[in-house]
């Protein structure tokens, strides 16, 4: 009896189960098509836009075309007579600055006494070029190669630079086989000064790119770029001794040059006469003055057209044609804009009162 009673009780709950059910599909709409959900597509029909890919990837397509391999052979003397002789290969790079095939890049990859100049475009071709123009000072140099229709980087501002803000650099580290390289950072610092040796004569590379992009040998005259897939400046030297400091020339000392030598083919550079420190290197030198703007004059030419002007040895430059004149890359680009015959107006201090002269530019004379 009690077990038919519990049976009756267990069938009674099923059917309340299942007419509770019904009740609630009827109620919902349960007999309804059912949603067709849209299928993902496979993952070979996926595709993404280049600049949707974030980090350098868009500013290395832009720019890499342009930056070139440098491989050149030069003759050095191997003994005290000057009898034997060897050949010596070098490597670099550089970048292309106009489509009718002119490179920028640094003296020391293409300057001296160089035999031959092989250039190596991004597809793979090999040009002979040939240097245009060439100064150790600045550490530029133009090369060009025959041909048109070569794709040309766009140049940025130097001037414009934050520290923190992004660095690419693309070149040819260690040799041909490691040709376009990219590597990557920050700018770290600005108008850095580095004192070098080279051919026995001390020289100071002033108001330098400093970039944790890593820079070794062979990337000396690639591009350095900015965020805009700009050049915006022209990679030189790193701190041996040091990981992560490398070094690059800004490109709006460049800018004046190339475009003289894009007009002329060639490029000879206005001379004053003077050699002098830019505030941050004689605020640097024991004993120096502390300067708050300007460029301290060190050294006069005799003859030379500073010296027929009056100006002399301790004087402060403070602008060239009413351009503030802070370092002397800026002195170098106000004058390198300008033509030789041209006259130029140069305000400074001299024993404490400050003046404007007239100079008039000259040709750097053979010594």
């Amino acid at each position: 009896m009690l077990k038919s009673k519990k049976m009756t009780i267990f069938v009674t709950a099923l059917v309340s189960i299942a007419l509770s059910f019904v009740v609630f599909t009827l109620l919902m709409g349960y007999n309804k098509p059912p949603v067709q959900l849209r299928q993902s597509p496979a993952p070979e029909e996926a595709s993404a836009d280049d600049d949707a890919l974030g980090g350098v990837n868009p500013i290395v397509q832009k720019v890499a075309p342009a930056v070139v391999g440098i491989s050149t052979t030069r003759v050095t003397e191997t003994d005290m007579f000057g009898r034997a002789q060897q050949m010596v290969q070098g490597v670099g790079s550089g970048v292309i600055v106009d489509s009718d095939g002119y490179i920028l890049t640094n003296d020391h990859v293409v300057g001296g006494e160089t035999e031959s100049i092989n250039v190596v475009l991004s597809d793979g071709r090999t040009m002979e070029g040939r240097a245009l123009w060439s100064d150790p000072v600045l550490d530029l140099a133009v090369v060009k190669i025959e041909g048109s229709g070569y794709t040309k980087a766009a140049f940025g501002d130097s001037d414009t630079l934050k520290v923190g803000e992004p660095a690419i650099a693309i070149g040819t580290p260690l040799g041909l086989q490691f040709q376009h390289t990219v590597t990557s950072g920050i700018i770290s610092a600005l108008n850095r000064t580095l004192q070098v040796e080279a051919d026995g004569a001390t020289n100071f590379m002033e108001d330098l790119i400093q970039t944790d992009a890593s820079i070794n040998p062979g990337n000396s005259g690639g591009p350095l770029i900015n965020a805009k897939a700009q050049v915006v400046g022209i990679n030189t030297v790193k701190v041996a001794t040091a990981e992560g400091m490398g070094f690059a020339i800004p490109i709006n000392i460049a800018k004046p040059i190339v475009e003289r030598v894009i007009a002329t083919g060639t490029f000879t550079a206005p001379y004053i006469g003077i050699f002098a420190y830019d505030r941050e290197i004689a605020n640097f030198i024991q004993n120096g003055p502390k300067l708050e703007q300007g460029v301290y004059v060190i050294d006069v030419d005799r003859n030379s057209p500073a010296d027929k002007a009056g100006i002399k040895q301790g004087d402060i430059i403070l602008s060239i044609d009413g351009k503030q004149v802070n370092t002397m890359l800026a002195l170098r680009r106000a004058i390198y804009s300008r033509d030789i015959g041209d006259t130029v107006e140069i305000e400074t201090v001299s024993n404490g009162n400050k003046q404007k002269v007239e100079v008039k530019l000259a040709s750097r004379p053979e010594q």
